[in-house]
């Protein structure tokens, strides 16, 4: 009898076991619906999350585009969190706030001694770097210069250095410590020296000796600084303090800066070849005394004689004839109108008259002012951009360590100096704005103002922006790294790197939200 109700109890059990399984099934595909959907939404969310990148990529050109007065007033760009910090783009009218967007711009930091510390909201400008393509001209300029630059970097030994140099410049010929072409075809797989122009920082990675760990230290993301959770890998590379951040915070392929005024128009070359053109250019910004010292010095060099005091100069002031001058001598920099001297002959007079500079340090007052206006109106370059040099006001002190002709006391005062608020505008802040700067305040002489003249400036006009977008609720965030160049009133954009799959390196409530918002 049992035997017989055996069978009604096994399907009653299949049954069961079958509702089971498709409870369990009905049940696994909800979760992968549900895993599915919100895959979906995170991938919306990060796709949204690089529109607000680009709404701060274009926000920023735009800030720019004022002008650097205007720039200058709303914020500057060195450390502005009204202008770079937690700008609202998009507000989510639901309560979780789940798609409010944000964007900000960080950068890193630096502490009063020069050295690179926790971050700030501003950009940086790229002429605080090292301009990798410009070192092989330099060292045309005055060689060894190249390696003495690049041997300011934490752990850079010279062999690496010269096999830098060897990889930019244009020949095939190996420096003694360096690495061309035959080295490197000589790997596996083989490839040749660049022997050009690099196009990214990264590049350096192709020469003999440029290790990852050298080139980006324990910078993870590669923003620049040691966030938090970077910490923990700070003592596994390198010696120093600021190898933390490997070499490529201290270089740059994009530095250049305008060679324009104050007022955004052209400098007037004083070594153009055509006098007349000259001298009308010099008359519509200069006084007279000016534009005849120049247009003698064109003419007749500097007068280098000895003069007794009391023997009469000449007249200090005519009409020079140019129908049939010639501008024969050329100034070497700017520089050389200080103290200088010269003589001219003019019009309707028979005696050569022996003209003083108008820019001349025996008078402090009238220095500075001379300086200023020699600075902002003349140039000795005739392109409308200037690569390379080094921006001494923001530069850390590595780089500033690597000028050819400054000492380390004179380095450490400009670190000093350039942290003061001045509040002289007739004078003291006019020269601030030119490199110049140093010789007008005694940090430097003449001569080594000479010497480093070619190798610095105040400002640049590259600016590097570490643009990120993320919603209020840290869900999904993007990153871009975007270099603007402002040498144009439209600023272009030079570069752009889309980092979205590296960590931000900071929160939410760091970067900034509407604070209203903030459970």
């Amino acid at each position: 009898m049992s035997n017989r109700h055996r069978p009604r109890g096994f399907v009653l059990l299949l049954v069961f076991l079958a509702v089971i399984l498709m409870a369990l099934a009905a049940y696994s595909f909800a979760l992968l619906s549900r895993a599915d959907y919100e895959a979906t939404v995170l991938a919306g969310r990060r796709s949204q999350s690089r529109l607000l990148v680009d709404s701060g990529a274009e926000a920023t050109r735009m800030f720019l585009a004022q002008g650097r007065d205007a720039v200058r007033e709303t914020g500057g760009l060195w450390e502005n969190p009204n202008t770079f910090q937690g700008r609202l783009v998009r507000i989510d009218p639901e309560p979780d706030a789940a798609t409010t967007g944000y964007y900000s711009i960080i950068a890193p930091g630096m502490d009063a001694a020069g050295y690179a510390s926790s971050f700030r909201f501003g950009m940086v400008d790229e002429s605080t770097k090292l301009n990798l393509n410009i070192l092989p001209k330099m060292d045309e300029l005055q060689p060894g210069v190249g390696v003495q630059l690049l041997m300011t970097l934490p752990d850079m030994t010279e062999d690496v250095a010269e096999a830098i140099l060897d990889w930019i410049d244009l020949d095939d010929e190996s420096r003694e410590l360096g690495a061309e072409s035959d080295y490197y075809a000589s790997l596996s797989p083989p490839y040749l020296a660049k022997n050009g122009a690099l196009v990214s920082v990264e590049e350096l990675l192709l020469v003999r000796g440029v290790t990852p760990e050298l080139l980006f230290g324990n910078d993870v993301n590669r923003n620049g600084m040691i966030d938090d959770d970077e910490m923990i890998e700070q003592l596994s590379v390198g010696s120093e303090p600021d190898m933390q951040l490997g070499w490529a915070n201290f270089l740059t392929i994009f530095s250049q800066e305008s060679n324009k005024n104050w007022e955004g128009l052209q400098r007037i070359d004083i070594n153009k070849d055509d006098l007349q053109e000259l001298q009308r250019d010099l008359s519509s910004v200069l006084p007279s005394r000016w534009v005849n010292f120049i247009l003698a010095y064109r003419i007749n060099g500097p007068f280098t004689e000895e003069m007794p005091e009391a023997e009469d100069n000449g007249p200090a002031n005519g009409e020079i004839d140019l129908s049939t001058a010639e501008g024969t001598n050329k100034f070497t920099q700017l520089l050389d109108l200080i103290d200088a001297r010269t003589s001219i002959t003019f019009e309707d007079q028979s005696t050569e008259s022996v003209l003083e500079s108008p820019v001349s340090m025996t008078n402090p007052l009238e220095f500075g002012i001379g300086l200023a206006a020699m600075m902002d109106n003349l140039t000795t370059v005739s392109a409308a951009t200037i690569p390379g040099r080094i921006n001494i006001m923001q530069a850390p002190r590595r780089v500033l360590q690597g000028i050819p002709g400054l000492t380390p006391e004179q380095v450490e005062r400009i670190i000093q100096y350039r942290e003061f608020e001045l509040n002289d505008p007739n004078f003291t802040d006019l020269n601030r704005r030119y490199e110049t700067w140093l010789l007008a305040e005694l940090i430097v002489d003449v001569t080594t103002m000479k010497a480093i003249a070619p190798f610095v400036c105040c400002k640049g006009d590259v600016y590097r922006a570490e643009i990120i977008g993320y919603f209020e609720n840290g869900e999904a965030s993007s990153r871009a790294e975007v270099v603007y160049d402002t040498t144009e009133p439209l600023p272009r954009l030079l570069f752009w790197r889309d980092k979205s799959h590296l960590p931000i390196g900071q929160s939410v409530q760091t970067l900034g939200i509407v604070p209203s918002r903030v459970e």
